[in-house]
């Protein structure tokens, strides 16, 4: 046992003394000094790589004015009742996490959760300023914001490459935890490539067993070069606290929404017009196949760039872009973090044959509910002037089940009437459930209740 000790000892003492890039300049190198010595034997310690991060990791605070009852928020109550749109409101206050990664510019990212319809965000520097933030631009199906603070005397972090982590590698979570101020924890990556926890639209998360708790959402999750691999962003726990389950958003693909925020505001998303699902071992048996991972196409628009591209039912994408596919979420996250215009080059298996094809991403027309709202898993809808055609409803579904039908028309949202798609993700964005929704049916109407 104490030569094991000694193994790993020696082992995280190499990892530590390797090179550190500096934030504000990423062309000089720093190497971390070594670690104090107990009985004459050198002790490993994060703290050196600690020094040079912590200062960009920020709590962030936020106020918001909400009514004093939630019945304020129906207009019909409103007005039945004659209470003034001025009604009394009481003021709150949440407290989460950010990451400086650009002292230029002054961006700070986080997510979109720990800002979500705050009046007033400002954030806490390690130092102890506090300085106002601007809200450049959030995207609730990714859980990412983008905040700008006056840029004097910032410390940034290098983002990480995100495709090359591996389960094992070791990985520290810095954040705001309970309110505490910043806390600093370690462990290993547990898993990556996360998906289909209902927790966001578009998943891939790293899953790590770094204690993450309420508050430590939009803080960093660093490498041992301390570049930034991550944005903490949940956890697992039926309590509400930590049990070893800790999930975040992985850099590359928070830099690809950035990417749309900087520009937009927004992430403007297209699409490829193609539906797909899961590969699974009975079709790649039925397809006599030989690989077990990718995405099945099971329906494509008609006039889309996908029909006109060539591709058929049940061809299997492999690649986008030279990226693996191992799932229809894969698929999924690949083109709706394309911008419009860009082209989608796929590699994909026709009869055990393989093929590429490249289609051009175009803003879409059909809109899986999925990427509005949870509360919409299953729904394909479809923007037409006499409100938000079903175009499709998967069978055994949340949306099934809670009575969606196909050519229903979405017309109004808590009872209040929508114009389009867009409207609707606003209005879903800024409640929680439970809503209603108002769908003509045969001319008959129906209000669906989502809880």
């Amino acid at each position: 046992m104490k030569n094991f000790s000694y193994v790993l000892n020696i082992f995280v003492l190499v990892l530590l003394m390797g090179q550190y890039t500096c934030a504000q300049n990423p062309y000089t190198t720093y190497s971390a000094s070594l670690p104090t010595r107990v009985d004459g034997q050198p002790m490993p310690s994060l703290a050196p790589m600690l020094e040079r991060v912590t200062p960009a990791v920020v709590n962030i605070f936020t106020h918001t004015q909400v009514p004093e009852s939630p019945l304020m928020l129906d207009p019909f109550f409103r007005h039945f009742f004659g209470v003034p749109n001025s009604a009394p409101k009481r003021e709150t206050q949440s407290l989460g996490s950010g990451v400086i990664i650009d002292i230029r510019k002054g961006y700070v990212l986080t997510n979109f959760h720990v800002i979500d319809k705050a009046d007033e965000i400002s954030i806490t520097l390690l130092d102890g300023r506090q300085l106002k933030a601007k809200l450049l631009g959030a995207d609730s199906e990714t859980d990412v914001a983008l905040l700008q603070v006056p840029a004097i005397d910032l410390v940034a972090l290098p983002l990480a490459d995100s495709e090359q982590l591996r389960v094992g590698d070791f990985v520290v979570a810095i954040g705001n935890p309970f309110g505490l101020g910043q806390t600093v924890t370690s462990g290993i990556i547990s898993a990556l490539g996360r998906s289909g926890l209902g927790i966001e639209g578009y998943e891939d998360f790293i899953q790590t067993d770094a204690s993450i708790n309420p508050g430590n959402s939009g803080g960093a999750l660093v490498n041992l070069r301390g570049e930034l691999v991550g944005i903490n962003t949940a956890i697992l726990a039926p309590s509400g606290g930590n049990i070893g389950i800790g999930f975040a958003i992985p850099m590359n693909m928070a830099k690809q929404v950035i990417d749309h925020l900087v520009d937009y505001g927004e992430v403007r998303r297209g699409t490829l017009g193609f539906r797909v699902q899961d590969l699974n071992p009975e079709l790649a048996e039925a397809f006599n196949l030989n690989i077990q991972k990718g995405a099945v196409i099971v329906a494509i628009e008609k006039g889309s760039p996908s029909e006109k591209a060539g591709f058929q039912l049940a061809d299997v994408i492999t690649e986008i872009n030279g990226k693996k596919i191992n799932s229809a979420s894969d698929a999924r996250n690949r083109v709706g973090l394309l911008r419009v215009g860009d082209t989608a080059h796929v590699t994909f298996l026709r009869r055990s044959q393989l093929h590429h094809l490249n289609a051009k991403v175009v803003t879409a027309s059909l809109v899986e509910g999925r990427v509005i709202n949870t509360y919409l898993e299953g729904l394909v809808l479809k923007d037409s002037k006499q409100g938000i055609v079903v175009e499709d409803v998967e069978q055994r579904s949340f949306a099934w089940t809670v009575g969606f039908r196909k050519k229903d028309r979405i017309i109004g949202f808590n009872r209040r009437k929508i114009k389009n798609i867009k409207d609707l993700k606003l209005r879903m964005s800024r409640r929680s459930a439970p809503f209603t929704i108002q769908v003509m049916r045969k001319n008959e109407l129906y209000s669906i209740l989502l809880q």
